[in-house]
């Protein structure tokens, strides 16, 4: 019975198109946001989201866009092979990425001078991209389209961005948007807290390029300066792979929520 009831979670969490987290990641994060922000920023953002036509709710708004997917390159961040990371908020010589996304959303939510409509818009769309920086194969590279172009064999389907997305959180948090926000805040201590809120958004860029570059995730293999394409072509999702993978997803739905959290309150809390 329990190997019936972890197939249909898997089935349905390939239903979806390939996003960042997929709807429930994100969906995770924006809750978690939501319940450690400041009371005056959450009456905030209540006021922005109840003028909206389509969500009721911060958490679900935070899927907007992917649905559909707008301004594509806003969603990640692409490296060279042999990058050492970001030393800036920016993008390393590309016009626009993630980073620079949530530092210009960041700017319209809190600016007086934009319409309501057009503050709606970049809080919904805020809350999507601090969770795709969180997601590790999207500050990665762009010839394999971010592990799009890598199959994965055993446990999950599709490709390796798509394992990532949603087949990973499934196995590591499940797929009820609050109860796995209850266990991952519940988790959380002061001091994790306090240290995930002290970084720019470039470091966190930079914590997603490490864990795409590191050995266990498969993405890459080092040779010399270059992380190059794994050896084979394809990765092995089974059990060791998610006794690696489900801690590394747990604590980036976390961060991202702590971030999004202290990204709000700057903007709203009095």
């Amino acid at each position: 019975m329990r190997c019936l009831s972890f197939a249909i979670v898997m089935w349905m969490a390939f239903c979806g198109q390939a996003a960042a987290w997929g709807d429930e990641g994100h969906k995770i994060v924006c809750e978690i946001a939501f319940r450690l922000a400041q009371p005056d920023t959450r009456a905030a953002v209540r006021k922005l989201i109840k003028s909206d036509s389509e969500f009721d709710n911060f958490s679900d708004s935070c899927v907007f866009p992917d649905h559909p997917r707008i301004h594509p390159p806003r969603h990640f961040l692409n490296l060279p092979r042999d990058s050492k990371g970001l030393d800036a908020d920016d993008c390393g010589g590309a016009s626009e990425c993630v980073v620079t996304a949530i530092l210009n959303d960041t700017k319209n939510v809190a600016s007086k001078a934009e319409k309501t409509a057009d503050r709606l818009i970049a809080l919904k769309s805020l809350g999507h991209w601090v969770g795709d920086i969180h997601q590790p194969l999207h500050v990665s590279f762009a010839d394999d389209r971010g592990g799009n172009n890598i199959d994965v064999t055993g446990a999950c389907s599709r490709n390796l961005h798509s394992a990532w997305d949603n087949c990973l959180v499934a196995h590591a948090v499940g797929t009820d948007v609050k109860a796995a926000a209850d266990k991952l805040i519940d988790a959380m201590t002061p001091q994790q807290i306090s240290d995930w809120n002290a970084s720019e958004t470039h470091d966190w860029a930079n914590e997603s390029f490490g864990i795409a570059e590191a050995v266990k995730t498969g993405y890459c293999t080092m040779h010399g300066k270059s992380c190059d394409p794994p050896e084979g072509g394809s990765v092995n999702i089974d059990a060791a792979y998610f006794a690696v993978s489900d801690p590394i997803v747990r604590e980036q739905l976390q961060k991202a929520g702590v971030r999004l959290a202290h990204l709000l309150d700057s903007i709203f809390a009095d």
